[in-house]
């Protein structure tokens, strides 16, 4: 389906009001790269956010948000004569084509995994480096996509239960580190990272799995608060003992 030609006059004119922000206004005109980033993940995860709340309204707006920021950033770019929003765009056209040898070359899957393999082995002949993740990923993804990897070449368990033994031995050595003073934040990120090969072994997004569960917190805390109101209590003067009664009653109601 071709894109209607109002559509490509509406992304001119986003573009053409980006120009003119970078130009006219104090804040877009201060902007780099660097600062951009930070702007870049936020709308990011507000895009997820929508996503996980099924929020498609509200989905419009941000991803409106962050198609803004990627022309933005081209801009940017443009003005120091790195590359233009057509050199962004030429480049994901090639890559997603060179990409999908199984939909515009004669290889063949029959299924969304074979698929998947053949969109990794085209990749791999682009970057020869098992290892080349971004760095600055949220860590349990960066975790989870490390260890994908190193499965391509066999490096994995065969099962859960490896990496579960892991915990309980990484627990005890953080035991050990913080008793005798020891190295205790190279012992958690031991212990995260088994908990996120666990995770991934039973087929877990620990991403997911954490963001779910924080939400969770703010949901009981926040009914937590609304409670002590109504029995014009005050959280700050309970006792941890008090409040935990407390919120053992709100988990009953769940």
């Amino acid at each position: 389906m071709l894109l209607k030609d109002s559509l490509g006059k509406k992304l001119e004119e986003l573009f053409s009001i980006g120009k003119v922000l970078r130009k006219e206004c104090p804040w877009d005109s201060a902007q780099d790269l660097d600062s951009i980033k930070y702007t870049l993940r936020e709308e990011a995860y507000e895009v997820i956010e929508t996503i996980e709340e099924k929020d498609l309204g509200h989905m419009k707006e941000e991803l409106g948000d962050l198609l803004f920021n990627v022309f933005f950033l081209s801009i940017i770019a443009e003005e120091e004569t790195a590359f233009t929003i057509e050199d962004v765009v030429d480049g994901i056209i090639s890559k997603l084509i060179k990409r999908h040898p199984h939909v515009f070359g004669d290889v063949k899957v029959d299924s969304a995994e074979a698929a998947l393999a053949s969109w990794e082995k085209a990749k791999s002949k682009e970057n020869k480096r098992l290892m080349d993740v971004p760095l600055n990923l949220p860590a349990l993804v960066l975790a989870q996509k490390v260890q994908n990897r190193a499965k391509r070449i066999g490096f994995d368990w065969n099962d859960y239960s490896g990496p579960r033994g892991k915990i309980e031995e990484e627990l005890k050595e953080l035991d050990k580190a913080i008793k005798e003073n020891g190295n205790i934040e190279e012992e958690i990120g031991d212990l995260l990272f088994s908990v996120v090969n666990t995770a991934r072994l039973l087929g877990i997004d620990s991403e997911d799995a954490l963001r779910k569960t924080v939400k969770k917190f703010i949901k009981r805390f926040e009914e937590m608060e609304a409670i002590a109101k109504e029995r014009n209590i005050s959280l700050e003067a309970l006792t941890l003992e008090e409040m935990d009664k407390l919120w053992d009653e709100i988990k009953r109601g769940e």
